[in-house]
């Protein structure tokens, strides 16, 4: 993969007119089909870093942040408490906005890349995409149900960090492997490309992956969303004929 990526990438580049420093970049796909088999997939990152005028600020090395982001979703994020003997959810915080899945991968370590300020800036970090907690219920523990959130979701393999996994090849040419779970939320799925010197932002380009169901997958989410109806009439249905179908079985093996 290494070679033709590499290939691409400086075709790519030298389709393009000198202008200021930015990123011309691509995915290996553009698409990601859901199906009955689906149990996951990879997609190449990969780009370069076309030169711009000559700055004093060239003496620090330029580095490369990298992210793939889900569709944003509400959730409400419970706390279990023990009461009367009995684990029952105690309280809640709702957040607006958290992307169903992010995924990080930079050039080196995140916290010399990327500055605070850039980060406030960019909301590049997990706990900055992550948007909009309503504090309502005044529980000065809010920000635990966030770090929750974001463990939860690393142990289902939704967000993960991996410092140092974007590879550059002759200075200006680089790109990363960003994994897939299976367990993907249909949508569009944004992919950007942060180039950083000194800890600020200098470039940025993004990309949009469609990750769609298909088939079987496609017909079953349609009709559960679309005509509820006739999904729970059909879901009926089907209960109705395994369980006469085993029934029936299980007679004829008792002869």
């Amino acid at each position: 993969m290494k070679g033709p990526v590499l290939l691409l990438v400086a075709a790519l580049l030298g389709a393009q007119p000198l202008a200021a420093q930015e990123i011309v970049a691509d995915l290996s796909q553009n698409r990601v089909a859901i199906d009955a088999t689906f149990d996951g997939s990879e997609i190449v990152v990969f780009g370069a870093i076309k030169p711009g005028p000559p700055l004093a600020s060239d003496a620090e090395p330029l580095e490369v942040i990298i992210t793939v982001s889900g569709p944003d979703e509400p959730v409400t994020v419970r706390k279990k408490a023990r009461i009367a003997g009995i684990w029952a959810n105690a309280e809640a915080v709702e957040i607006d906005a958290a992307p169903t899945l992010y995924k990080i991968s930079t050039s080196g370590p995140l916290a010399d890349v990327l500055s605070e300020t850039e980060d406030l800036r960019h909301s590049i970090t997990i706990p900055r995409a992550i948007r909009a907690v309503d504090a309502a219920t005044g529980d000065e523990d809010t920000p635990s149900f966030t770090e929750a959130l974001v463990r939860i979701r690393k142990d289902q393999g939704l967000y993960r960090v991996q410092e140092g996994a974007v590879s550059f090849a002759e200075q200006a040419l680089f790109y990363t492997t960003i994994s897939l779970p299976a367990n993907l939320v249909e949508g569009d799925y944004d992919a950007r490309i942060y180039l950083t010197r000194a800890g600020a932002v200098v470039a940025q380009y993004q990309r949009v992956l469609d990750v769609r169901k298909v088939g079987l997958e496609r017909f079953i989410y349609t009709l559960a969303h679309d005509r509820p109806l006739i999904y729970g009439l059909m879901s009926l249905a089907i209960a109705i004929a395994a369980g006469w179908g085993a029934s029936a079985l299980f007679r004829y093996i008792r002869g």
